[in-house]
């Protein structure tokens, strides 16, 4: 295929999927339940963190989740004591325990007593100092340093990706993607200090099958030269919003895996 049957076909198949009709079925179905910045933002973290496997057990842990935090995240956050903590004892999703979100929630509930939004956690103002072009994988590594100074038990680690250890960070990328997109029926544009154009494409193994396919990607590692390399190749055509081409991978994986199995 030429390049331009290839965006083409992106296009088409970005425009199908990208509509209101996907929340439904979606892990972002979850911060779509509420309407303030915080809540949307802490709901987004937690959904996107636990999203790998079938997106129904990841849907049915994220509700599970908002309700043991009395489906007002950001007020239990910053108000709940720490009894209140006991609860998550019987938490998990997959490898992700109670250990960890309580970790998580300890560490949330020290930065929203200095800042109103997660946003300042990642783009802080060193972060958008650096070059354009730069900004995700440095406010990556803020968030990393900041986590690193917080005293938590080292097995939750493993559950927030570092570029700086070559992770493609699929799922902070995907949550990058809710919070900064904008004019979107899927996607919440409540961040605004890094432009569009800077978000990188959420690398997972459907995506990345289906860009290789496509003559879009040739690295076979699902790493962050991979994620850089893919993103770079969606930004030709869509330089302005590269990543709205995350939803025509999708969308194309979907559709053959339904051809496959009838």
């Amino acid at each position: 295929m030429t390049d331009l049957e290839i965006k083409d076909l992106l296009d088409f198949w970005a425009k199908e999927v990208e509509e209101n009709a996907f929340v439904e079925f979606d892990p972002v179905q979850i911060p779509h339940r509420y309407s303030r910045l915080q809540d949307i933002e802490i709901a987004g973290f937690f959904a996107a963190i636990m999203a790998w496997g079938q997106r129904k057990t990841i849907i049915k842990s994220a509700q599970k989740l908002m309700h043991l935090m009395d489906d007002a995240p950001y007020d239990f956050i910053t108000q709940h004591e720490p009894s209140d903590l006991k609860r998550f004892q019987s938490f998990v999703h997959r490898t992700l325990n109670g250990d960890d979100v309580v970790s998580m929630i300890s560490f949330f509930k020290q930065h929203y007593a200095g800042a109103p939004s997660l946003e300042d956690l990642f783009f802080t103002p060193s972060v958008l100092e650096a070059p354009k072009g730069t900004h995700i994988f440095e406010a990556l590594v803020a968030f990393q340093t900041a986590w690193a100074a917080f005293p938590h038990q080292s097995r939750t680690d493993k559950h927030l990706a570092s570029p700086i250890k070559g992770s493609a960070c699929k799922r902070l990328n995907m949550y990058f993607r809710w919070m900064v997109r904008k004019k979107s029926p899927v996607d919440f544009g409540i961040w605004s200090r890094v432009s569009m154009s800077e978000l990188l494409c959420p690398l997972d193994v459907h995506v990345q099958r289906i860009a290789m396919e496509l003559g879009l990607l040739h690295r076979d590692k699902s790493d962050w030269q991979a994620c850089m390399e893919l993103t770079d190749r969606l930004r030709a055509f869509r330089p302005q919003d590269p990543i709205f081409y995350d939803y025509a991978l999708f969308g194309i994986g979907v559709a053959k895996v339904k051809e496959i199995i009838g």
